[in-house]
């Protein structure tokens, strides 16, 4: 197993990470494998629609434009609720 190092992490979002490992009992370490480890599974390509997945050694831009031709506008969604920090004070 590989290991890494992040810098310049803004206090907010090390004080987030705190809280949250926290509550689920974890070092913080621990927290952002196991955060790591979900955005991964939910990356799965077989998740994505047909054509829609990235190609290996395709960049964001690329792909963004490949997909803006094949699947047309993406609709943003507005009228969703603001995400509310469930670790917050």
């Amino acid at each position: 197993m590989g290991s890494m190092t992040i810098r310049q992490i803004d206090d907010d979002t090390r004080s987030w990470l705190r809280r949250r490992a926290a509550a689920n009992g974890r070092s913080v370490e621990s927290e952002v494998r196991a955060l790591l480890a979900s955005e991964k599974r939910r990356d799965d390509p077989a998740r994505y629609p047909p054509g829609m997945a990235p190609l290996a050694g395709e960049g964001l831009g690329t792909w963004m434009a490949r997909i803006g031709d094949e699947g047309g506008p993406i609709e943003a969604e507005r009228d969703r609720a603001p995400l509310r920090d469930p670790y917050a004070d």
